[in-house]
Parts: structure tokens; C-alpha cells; sequence
């Protein structure tokens, strides 16, 4: 399943699991909450993948961050 969510003034899509079992309202609210916060207080390179953040896999609790580049890639817990 895929949703798109706004997130630094770009639409980043947003992509969920079949087999998840938390509600997708749930899981989003976590989703934008955390990105929130790490934007504002993360380190630098989860700043620098949030800058060039193309698209996010929700795997069970854990968000994967996909970036421009490959290196740049990270998982964040949502839990």
C-alpha cells in the first residue's frame, strides 16, 4: 500500500507492508512526529537523509529512510 505525506514542503511517498499491524493513521502520526523531531534535534547525517529524502518503507516498526544516494539510506524506529 502507498500514501504520500508532506514533509519539508515535498511530497514524499510513503510506502506500508501488507502485513502491518498497527492502523496506518497511527503509524503516520509516529512517522511524522519522529521526522519532526529529528529534523530539529538529529544528528547531521540523519539531517543530511532528511534533506534528500525521496521516498519511506515502514517495515513492522521500523520507518527506512531512502535518500538520493544509497550511503545516505537509514531506518528510524518509530516505537
Amino acid at each position: 500500500m502507498r500514501t504520500l505525506i508532506f514533509f519539508q514542503d515535498k511530497r514524499i511517498p510513503v510506502y506500508f507492508n501488507p502485513e502491518n499491524k498497527q492502523p496506518v493513521q497511527k503509524t503516520l502520526k509516529l512517522l511524522s512526529s519522529a521526522l519532526e523531531t529529528k529534523i530539529n534535534h538529529g544528528k547531521r547525517a540523519l539531517q543530511k537523509c532528511l534533506n534528500t529524502l525521496i521516498s519511506i518503507e515502514i517495515i513492522g516498526s521500523e520507518a527506512i529512510l531512502h535518500s538520493i544516494s544509497e550511503n545516505d539510506t537509514l531506518a528510524l524506529s518509530l516505537y
